[in-house]
């Protein structure tokens, strides 16, 4: 099944350069599968109108998502291509603004009776410094991905600190209790989870340093847990991925601590998507080439669109 692939990839949001590699990589996995392929920036500019969409789209077949953070991974995209009726790959826009505010995330997963760490939500620098969370515990942006302002809090003073920072990210910040344990993605594929990636920092935490600088992390997949663990953190990622209605694919982030109990973290609706990021190490390690699985993600969105019609 060779298609005309529109990869929308760079963008604007603080994840930029992530997603210029993640864009890159997919074209050239969906070359090499056959597809004709296009790229296209929005920092370039969006269209306002359907025939400027026209224009753009221009007789192609699927947009393969490869953004990452604000218009791409918040639902304002996958809205606009809905109204438009233009194919795309991964979540529809309900689930995309929900997994991209990790509040209403948390919301849902714990009435879904799914396993979180306490939190508190902020939007006001007087928010009061909150006790009940133990010490240190996490502060982060409600909407930002990559570990982009990332804080871990003790003292008044540095709450204020981090509470100004994220405000000036976001309009809504999270204080989260520090769970610890061993750090976990789950990668989920049409609803089935993918083997188990753990995450070992070689120095300090996982933040966005650790992240991207070559060498900083090890990864195991499959993680060296026990059959029993693995298929318990199997599910809880599998339902936390049917609790904010994701569809075709995502990555759901975890804490497991020593009393063996899955603690969820975030999910990612676009995760990257590199040869060494951590969904395709995922499926790689169930046997799907990086190839393959960028090819399967076009198969599932014309699918998709094919059942529509």
């Amino acid at each position: 099944m060779k298609k005309k692939v529109l990869v929308a990839m760079g963008g604007t949001s603080s994840e930029r350069e992530v997603s210029l590699k993640t864009g890159a990589a997919v074209c050239d996995a969906l070359t090499a599968m056959g597809h004709s392929v296009t790229s296209w920036d929005p920092a370039d500019g969006i269209p306002q109108t359907r025939s400027a969409w026209d224009e753009l789209i221009c007789g192609q077949d699927v947009v393969f998502l490869a953004l990452h953070g604000r218009f791409g991974e918040d639902g304002q995209l996958q809205s606009q291509l809905e109204s438009l009726q233009i194919p795309f790959t991964g979540c529809g826009s309900t689930a995309s603004s929900l997994a991209f505010d990790k509040v209403a995330t948390k919301r849902k997963w714990r009435e879904a009776g799914l396993l979180t760490a306490d939190f508190v939500s902020f939007d006001s620098k007087e928010t009061p410094f909150p006790d009940a969370l133990g010490k240190p515990f996490v502060v982060k942006p409600a909407c930002e991905g990559s570990s982009v302002g990332l804080y871990f809090v003790e003292s008044q003073a540095e709450w204020s600190q981090a509470v100004e920072a994220i405000l000036k990210l976001d309009r809504c910040g999270l204080a989260e209790q520090k769970i610890e344990g061993r750090e976990i993605t789950v990668g989920v594929l049409e609803g089935k989870a993918l083997p188990i990636v753990e995450i070992r920092p070689r120095t300090g935490v996982y933040d966005y340093k650790n992240k991207y600088t070559a060498g900083a992390t090890e990864y195991l997949c499959p993680a060296p847990f026990d059959a029993g663990l693995t298929e318990e953190i199997q599910r809880i990622g599998e339902k936390a991925f049917a609790a904010v209605g994701a569809r075709d694919y995502a990555r759901v982030d975890m804490i497991v601590t020593e009393e063996r109990s899955p603690f969820l973290l975030e999910i990612n609706t676009l995760p990257g998507m590199t040869e060494t990021s951590l969904l395709p190490k995922a499926a790689q390690a169930a046997g799907i080439s990086f190839k393959s699985l960028c090819n399967k993600m076009v198969e599932m969105a014309v699918y998709r669109s094919q059942a529509v019609k």
